[in-house]
C-alpha cells in the first residue's frame, strides 16, 4: 500500500482498512494534497480485498473544513477547479465498491460535513460538530453540501444549515438523520469497526450492488428504480457467492464468500 503524505491507510485482516486524514495541526482541513491522497487511497482499496472501510480524521477534528488559507487568494477558475475536485472525491467515495463508515470524532464542518456525507453513513462521538458554515466567509458549499444534504437531512433542514451557516451538535444531528448513532469518543472506532466487520462478513457481490442500487436509486423515479432493484437481483442468481449463501443457509453452516 501506498504511504500517503495526508492519509494513514491500515488494512485489517478482517477485509476492512480505516482511512486517516492526518493533518492534526490544520484540523485535518481539506487542501488539494488531502484530496488527492484520499482519492488515490480509495482506488488503491478498490484494486484490493477490502469490503468495508472506516474515514475518520486524527486528533480533535473528523476535517474541520476546506483549508481557507488554501483558498483565500483563489481565482474564480482555481475556485471552480478546487470544487471540481472535492466532486471528484465524493463521486469516488459514494461509488467504491465497497461500503464507507464516517467515525466523526470531531468537528465536520464545510468540506467535512460534505466528506461525511458521500460516505454511506455516518456514526459520530458525541464531541462530533457538524455544519456547513461557508456563508460566514461569503462562501457557499462546493463540494455537495447544497446537494447530498438535503437528500439525506431534506430540504427544509438542509436549508437552515446552509443558510445560517451554524454548527449543530450530534445529538441534534442524530435527530434531524445526518447520523446513525452517537457514541462516546472511546466507544466511537469500536462501535465503527464492528459493523464494518459484520459488512465484510456479508457477499462482497451482494453488498456491493445494495449500494449501487440504493444510490442510483435516489436518484430515479419509483418505476425505473424497481426496475434498476429487478434487474441487480436477477444478475446475483449468476453469482457463485448466491449459491454459496444459499447452500449454506439449507446446510445449516457459515457460508464463505468469496465475491464471485
Amino acid at each position: 500500500m501506498t504511504a500517503y503524505e495526508t492519509v494513514l491507510v491500515q488494512q485489517r485482516e478482517s477485509n476492512v482498512a480505516v482511512l486517516t486524514v492526518n493533518r492534526p495541526d490544520k484540523l485535518n482541513a481539506l487542501n488539494a494534497q488531502v484530496i488527492a491522497d484520499l482519492g488515490n487511497a480509495v482506488a488503491e482499496l478498490e484494486a484490493g480485498s477490502v469490503r468495508a472501510a472506516i474515514l475518520t480524521g486524527a486528533g480533535r477534528a473528523f476535517v474541520a473544513g476546506a483549508d481557507i488559507a488554501q483558498m483565500a487568494t483563489m481565482t474564480p477558475a482555481q475556485a471552480k477547479a478546487f470544487s471540481y475536485a472535492g466532486h471528484e472525491l465524493g463521486a469516488r467515495i459514494e461509488n467504491a465498491r465497497f461500503p464507507l463508515i464516517a467515525a466523526v470524532n470531531g468537528f465536520a464542518l464545510g468540506g467535512g460535513c460534505e466528506l461525511a456525507l458521500c460516505c454511506d453513513f455516518i456514526y459520530a462521538s458525541t464531541k462530533a460538530k457538524f455544519g456547513q458554515p461557508e456563508v460566514k466567509l461569503g462562501l457557499m458549499p462546493g463540494f455537495g453540501g447544497t446537494t447530498r444534504l438535503p437528500r439525506r437531512v431534506g430540504p427544509g433542514r438542509a436549508r437552515e444549515l446552509v443558510y445560517s451557516g451554524e454548527m449543530i451538535r450530534a445529538d441534534e444531528a442524530e435527530r434531524i438523520g445526518l447520523v446513525n448513532r452517537v457514541l462516546e469518543p472511546d466507544e466511537l472506532m469500536p462501535a465503527a469497526l464492528k459493523t464494518a466487520e459484520l459488512i465484510a462478513t456479508r457477499a462482497p457481490l451482494a453488498v456491493r450492488e445494495s449500494k449501487r442500487v440504493v444510490l442510483r436509486g435516489l436518484e430515479s423515479d419509483l418505476v425505473t428504480a424497481n426496475e434498476l432493484e429487478a434487474q441487480a437481483f436477477a444478475t446475483l442468481f449468476g453469482s457463485e457467492d448466491q449459491r454459496e449463501g444459499t447452500s449454506a443457509f439449507i446446510d445449516q453452516r457459515d457460508p464463505t464468500f468469496t465475491g464471485k
